[in-house]
């Protein structure tokens, strides 16, 4: 055998032998972040306790044992409109409740979760055809057969998404056991401050609430503008007839309360390179978005998300959030949910670039700041190369020495490219 091998930092090796250390050729390994992450709280009576992931698919097939409605029920339209165009959804349960349960001799069986829906399940017990003293239990939802499985005891019995079983010994045959006692309890201010402890430790894009409460709405605000100026989370909230937030952060539905799910849906779809504005509502909602020229041009200067209505189709008129407290500092530009978009999408993808690849890996010299600015660069090249940015340069970008050893300083020059929205023509006429 040989010698030596094996890899080297330094050539101090005493053996002989081959000492091959092997690395990657450099190359970014910073890319886009991905975007379509909805963030809401919901009033409910069934499913679990506090904070859910659902993905688009997971919510077409599996409505019923998540929420306990199928998907074409009246009660899961808020979440449709969402997943239009949403890719995921961080659903919180604002209430919880008391499980239905049913006990039969020496059977018990109680709901999975809390909640009035539980109401609803009942569970029948009937004679295997195939195997003698084995038993069918099937799993009832209203009238609908969820779930069904063979048994000739107790022990032998598996939870399923709808239902627990407990006790010992042999089962029974009995007709529908209805469960009872399901109740659900009632939301409160307090609900909404716990869901919004609970988003603080969730990666998403847009939050969103569709009420009308003033008190929660300043909540909703405060806790935006919190995250993104002191914790530096960039994500956008979705609210109702609420431009008094005059903020960057906050978007404003002054068409209809029930636009804000498909708003929040849409914003947390829509791509860096991508505006909203003229974008075709495809909900299901019908709702009035008839104003006057105007009416339009009041809520547009007042930092409102309007929707228009023309050929029998509705319409987004701007994609515009609520601030519009213009300065020398920080213009108009900062109004458009596109640049918004850009923006963020480089605070948050620059900050994981470095937590995951420098921060405490690489070293704070020449070299080590070096790489860090051709990460940034390939990063910006990215945006630039689908239209999110122009005119960028790597004179755009400098990565320096900070005050202590362990800092670094990057100083940024960044064009968003936004969509065109207004046309003047000058016709001269010869």
């Amino acid at each position: 055998m040989a010698l030596g091998g094996g890899t080297f930092l330094v050539q101090n090796k005493v053996l002989p032998g081959a000492y091959i250390n092997f690395v990657s050729r450099p190359r970014a390994m910073g890319s886009l972040g991905e975007r379509g992450v909805v963030c809401l709280a919901m009033e409910m009576d069934w499913g679990k306790s506090g904070m859910m992931t659902v993905e688009a698919e997971e919510f077409r097939t599996e409505t019923k044992a998540l929420f306990g409605y199928p998907y074409t029920h009246e009660k899961m339209k808020d979440l449709r409109e969402v997943f239009l165009h949403a890719k995921k959804a961080k659903v919180y349960r604002l209430n919880g409740g008391t499980q239905a349960n049913v006990t039969n001799e020496n059977l018990t069986i109680t709901a999975q979760y809390g909640g009035t829906r539980g109401n609803d399940i009942s569970i029948a017990i009937v004679p295997n055809v195939d195997e003698a003293g084995s038993f069918d239990v099937h799993t009832y939802l209203d009238t609908e057969l969820v779930d069904s499985q063979t048994a000739a005891t107790i022990e032998e019995l598996k939870e399923n998404a709808y239902v627990t079983f407990s006790g010992q010994g042999e089962l029974h045959a009995t007709a529908a056991l209805y469960l009872t006692g399901g109740t659900t309890t009632t939301v409160t201010g307090n609900s909404y401050t716990a869901f919004l402890e609970a988003a603080e430790a969730e990666d998403f894009n847009v939050l969103a609430y569709k009420g009308s409460d003033i008190v929660t709405k300043k909540l909703f605000v405060n806790f935006t503008k919190r995250m993104r100026e002191e914790e530096g989370v960039k994500f956008v909230t979705v609210l109702h007839d609420y431009a008094a937030a005059d903020h960057e952060g906050v978007i404003s539905v002054g068409t209809a309360a029930e636009l804000v799910p498909w708003t929040a849906g849409a914003t947390a779809g829509a791509e860096v390179n991508e505006s909203l504005t003229n974008a075709l509502y495809d909900g299901e909602y019908e709702v009035e978005a008839k104003l006057k020229k105007s009416q339009y041009i009041k809520g547009i200067q007042a930092g409102q998300f309007l929707f228009y209505e023309e050929s029998g189709e509705i319409r987004v008129l701007r994609d515009i959030n609520t601030f519009t407290s213009f300065e020398q500092k920080k213009n108009s530009d900062f109004s458009g949910n596109r640049v918004v978009r850009v923006l963020d999408s480089i605070a948050n993808d620059v900050a994981g670039i470095f937590s995951r690849y420098y921060l405490g890996k690489q070293n704070n010299n020449t070299n080590g700041r070096n790489l860090l600015k051709a990460e940034i660069l390939a990063y910006h090249e990215q945006l630039q190369s689908i239209e999110a940015i122009e005119n960028f340069t790597a004179e755009d970008i400098r990565v320096e020495k900070g005050t202590e050893k362990q800092d670094v300083v990057v100083y940024e020059n960044v064009q968003p490219v936004d969509a065109m929205e207004k046309l003047y023509m000058k016709v001269e006429v010869i």
